[in-house]
């Protein structure tokens, strides 16, 4: 399945960035607004690991999805749930097995294909919000454009995430849809990795001093 070779591909680029963070370096500010890096990254190792846990057959326990602990190892701590996502996404592969995933929508069951699509976002776009924290996305940024399929894939799944106003704004997930240089409302033109950006209503720009 062309998208598990996708995931896993941006997993590994997420985990290159996520190398570079020390312990200290966790009370950084993030994109996320009100979200320190180490609050982002107990957020992404979470997921890491409810994602997993739906791939191996667990039903809507959000329990499964709670941020994890990092420890002294923020980097260890997301390669080592990275691993176990995989490992998970391909038996889930094997089985023919669906995903129950409780924060998506209202809860319900999703196809492995699409649910490794939603990880895939996920992960491309919280590796950009560390790499921004650390004021250098932009190495992430050109090996995920080089790679024109994963680029590809980040774009059409931003895309197809909802955007009337109910499901944007404060206290949503994702704010609206902005231009890439800019303001906010429709994205013009623009590489692969700022448009999806756009697409959620993040900042391209955003820097730690913004």
């Amino acid at each position: 399945m062309k998208v598990l070779e996708l995931h896993a591909r941006s997993l590994e680029l997420a985990a290159e960035v996520v190398d570079a963070v020390r312990p200290d370096r966790l009370a950084l500010p993030t994109p996320c607004a009100g979200w320190t890096l180490g609050r982002l990254l107990a957020h992404a190792v979470g997921q890491h690991r409810g994602f997993a846990a739906a791939a191996r057959g667990a039903g809507p326990d959000l329990a499964l999805w709670a941020d994890a602990e990092l420890g002294g190892d923020p980097a260890g701590a997301f390669r080592r749930s990275a691993d176990e996502l995989v490992a998970a996404f391909a038996g889930a592969a094997s089985a023919g097995r669906e995903l129950w995933l409780p924060e998506i929508r209202a809860g319900g069951t999703f196809p492995l294909r699409q649910a490794a699509g939603f990880q895939l976002l996920d992960t491309l776009v919280h590796g950009w919000d560390v790499a921004a924290a650390l004021g250098a996305p932009s190495g992430l940024v050109a090996a995920v454009e080089a790679d024109r399929p994963l680029a590809a894939a980040l774009v059409a799944v931003a895309e197809l995430v909802p955007a009337e106003p109910q499901d944007r704004g404060p206290g949503r997930a994702f704010r609206e849809r902005r231009e890439p240089g800019g303001s906010a409302g429709s994205v013009g033109s623009a590489g692969p990795f700022d448009r999806a950006l756009a697409l959620l209503g993040r900042d391209p720009g955003w820097t730690p001093a913004a």
